[in-house]
């Protein structure tokens, strides 16, 4: 009998938040470090796994399958494949990085950590879940930390950043459960490999197709996000505590292309290359408004968020363009982009705490005074920017150019071609913020300001080394991800 890994992973956060929530008389430090060896073990269990993975198979490992509730055929379904797996491994690194970047959290530290833990948990039982219902619970979970974490921990309207994002998730999660119910009634399984591979959704005649596929897409397309339902993103990621913000951009957005590829292009091959135009639309329009709109952000998490929507619609447009390097280059883009964004927003967070200030007009001239923390930023920017050698540039020049090889889609080349000023936009909008927040007169209030310490440098040089890895050697990646596309793409046709 098979080890279940996958359930050690999930559950294993949300025990060390219910170690925190019964232990008496903890203090704060001792709370800290509970929580970074409880996400440090499983970084090192999901690493594990992502070294034993069989690259030569295409199907889903690590499988656990256990009868839940007779009555429905629902089952505890978990396993994961190319794709999910490295989704697993970003959300396993995130989770520990953003419990040393809330290492000086000192009010209600306990509440805090338990809050995050639990949030780690839910990510990862989405990433494994292959049973619908099981998938739905996960995903519903996350939205309850969130709130709290952003509500009580965040600042300026963190409140009303806080409502708008459940609000604006509920609304999608409520279509999709609907879309899940209409599926579950036209094929009689909540399996979502059983499903994809059957076909049973193309042979029932009750529902149509386009509906399901619409209904179950909602969720999807809110959490990624896709525009025009971005309105919760630029609010939410800047009011967030700053590992909120690194968990948001960098692993639950992720929640919403693997959606897409698992239960939207796997089980609607055809009703997604009907629709494709439309989506590859929204993707060029998500990667020139979020592109053009940081340009005009004053305020330095406020310009990430938008630049993460952009970046997030190349996710968008592989996915999409339904060709295999085009699969390859958006999960890729997924991993890639939780990296840079999570540098992104670490440095900007160092920036913020140093100096009191996030508005971009009231800094400049740090380099000098915070060398290691410029170093990093500009490196950050860099791979923002996709400079070969970074995971930003094989990440957004597979995606490219799989997308302008697909054969799937009528037009193709167009949409490509509009969404390459994007890469323009990127280059303006970081160089840009750099100049204004690092460079230029040195301002006198900024004499004293200290640079990153230690722990800082640790965190944030990790995620660089990874970006640099990645982009030296993407085969790292790719040679897990690419079977897993070959199935996905064989149940289109492309």
């Amino acid at each position: 009998m098979n080890f279940n890994w996958l359930s050690l992973i999930i559950f294993l956060p949300l025990a060390g938040a219910a170690l925190l929530a019964v232990v008496p008389r903890i203090t704060s430090r001792r709370i800290k470090y509970l929580a970074a060896i409880v996400t440090l073990a499983d970084l090192a269990l999901a690493l594990y796994l992502f070294c034993i993975f069989d690259r030569a198979a295409s199907g889903i490992q690590f499988e656990e399958i256990y009868s839940w509730i007779p009555a429905i055929s629902a089952h505890y379904h978990l396993g994961v494949d190319g794709i999910s797996l490295p989704l697993v491994m970003l959300t396993t690194l995130l989770g520990f990085i953003a419990v040393l970047i809330s290492w000086k959290v000192e009010r209600r530290a306990r509440e805090f950590f338990i809050w995050l833990l639990i949030l780690q948990s839910s990510v990862l039982g989405v990433f494994c879940s292959l049973d619908m219902l099981l998938f739905f619970i996960f995903w519903e979970i996350e939205m309850i930390p969130i709130y709290f974490l952003i509500s009580i921990w965040g600042s300026g309207n963190q409140k009303s950043s806080a409502l708008k994002y459940v609000l604006f998730t509920m609304a999608g999660s409520a279509l999709m459960l609907a879309g899940i119910f209409g599926l579950y009634y036209a094929t009689g399984s909540l399996n979502m490999i059983e499903i994809a591979g059957s076909g049973l959704v193309m042979a029932q005649t009750i529902f149509p197709a386009a509906a399901l596929f619409f209904l179950v897409m909602a969720g999807f397309i809110v959490k990624l996000p896709v525009f025009p339902f971005h309105g919760w993103q630029p609010d939410t990621y800047t009011d967030a505590p700053l590992a909120v913000s690194v968990i948001l951009s960098g692993a639950m957005a992720k929640m919403g292309g693997y959606g897409m590829i698992r239960l939207g292009v796997s089980i609607f091959p055809d009703t997604a290359r009907q629709f494709a135009p439309l989506f590859l639309t929204l993707a060029v329009i998500g990667i020139l408004y979020g592109g053009g709109i940081a340009f005009r952000q004053t305020n330095l998490k406020r310009m990430i968020a938008y630049s993460s929507m952009s970046h997030m619609g190349f996710v968008l447009l592989g996915i999409f363009a339904l060709s295999q390097t085009s699969l390859v280059g958006a999960s890729l883009q997924m991993v890639s982009h939780g990296l840079i964004t999570g540098l992104l927003f670490a440095v900007s967070g160092i920036v913020i705490e140093n100096s009191g200030r996030s508005e971009i007009s009231k800094l400049g001239g740090l380099a000098r005074q915070m060398p290691a923390t410029a170093a990093l930023f500009i490196l950050a920017g860099l791979g923002a920017l996709g400079l070969p050698a970074t995971s930003g540039f094989v990440a957004e020049f597979t995606t490219l150019a799989g997308s302008f090889s697909s054969d799937a889609v009528p037009g193709i080349k167009i949409f490509v071609m509009a969404a390459l000023p994007g890469v323009l936009l990127a280059a303006g909008y970081v160089l840009w913020t750099v100049q204004r927040v690092f460079y230029g007169p040195v301002l006198p209030r900024f004499d004293d300001i200290k640079d990153a310490d230690k722990m800082q440098r640790f965190y944030c040089g990790l995620l660089a080394l990874l970006m640099l890895v990645i982009g030296l050697a993407p085969s790292l990646l790719t040679s897990v991800i690419q079977n897993s596309t070959q199935t996905i793409i064989a149940l289109v046709g492309a």
